[in-house]
């Protein structure tokens, strides 16, 4: 995985005011907090920051954030942007430890969907309950983001977060839930009933059919026995 660096630089001017004549100029206001050094003050050029932000690495990876030539590995912790415009107020980064186990959002890619059971032999309608997994690692165990195999996939089970395969040295936090669930299939529900209405139908038309046959013609015999049966009634009418 590609280092992901951006610039940023000292600042010495802080509140409300000072922040508001910093995005007048394109800046972005920001701090870097953790470890043994004491919060720091920081501002970034906004344009290539909001840029840098359509990057999904950007939010689930290592940084190397460089000021006044230093290099520090931080992580993106909170970004506070304006209600209707495309503007950053405010961004959070925390420096990296190393040695200490980090907790981090990454994002969930899925893939072979459409080749499995639920949907290509049950049509059925995959629903992404969770689309970013809370996990525990060491920062060079962090991974940009967790593939997610739907391959085996069936209407009938739901995929947990227990049946996705974590890269090395990776434990999902599941915050008080056992085994939360990732993923559902379900048969959209007007396909369940059309599939219901086919068989009723079908029993109709097999007993509309069975009423409008005709009726069996008479067997030659019984033909026969009338035809012999009028000719005596004709026979005993010309004796009297």
């Amino acid at each position: 995985m590609a280092t992901i660096e951006f610039t940023a630089f000292p600042r010495t001017q802080e509140g409300r005011g000072a922040c508001r004549r910093m995005r007048r100029v394109g800046k972005a206001p920001g701090v870097v907090y953790g470890g043994k050094d004491a919060p720091q003050p920081i501002e970034l050029d906004h344009n290539a920051l909001v840029h840098a932000l359509k990057n999904e690495a950007f939010h689930s990876s290592i940084l190397t954030m460089k000021v006044d030539g230093a290099a520090t590995k931080v992580l993106l912790r909170d970004v506070q942007m304006h209600p209707f415009r495309s503007e950053v107020l405010h961004i959070d980064f925390q420096r990296v430890d190393e040695n200490r186990r980090i907790h981090m959002k990454v994002p969930l890619h899925f893939f072979n969907e459409q080749v499995s059971p639920a949907v290509k032999e049950q049509g059925a309608i995959v629903s992404h309950v969770m689309n970013e997994l809370d996990i525990e690692c060491l920062p060079k165990d962090l991974p940009e983001f967790i593939e997610v195999d739907l391959s085996a996939l069936q209407t009938t089970a739901s995929l947990h977060v227990s049946g996705i395969k974590l890269p090395p040295g990776v434990n999902a936090v599941s915050h008080g839930k056992l085994d939360p669930v990732v993923v559902t299939a379900v048969i959209p529900k007007a396909v369940v009933e059309t599939e219901e209405e086919a068989v009723p139908g079908a029993e109709a038309a097999a007993t509309a059919t069975a009423t409008a046959a005709p009726a069996t013609a008479p067997a030659p015999e019984a033909k026969a026995e009338k035809g012999g049966e009028k000719k005596e009634a004709a026979k005993d009418e010309k004796k009297k």
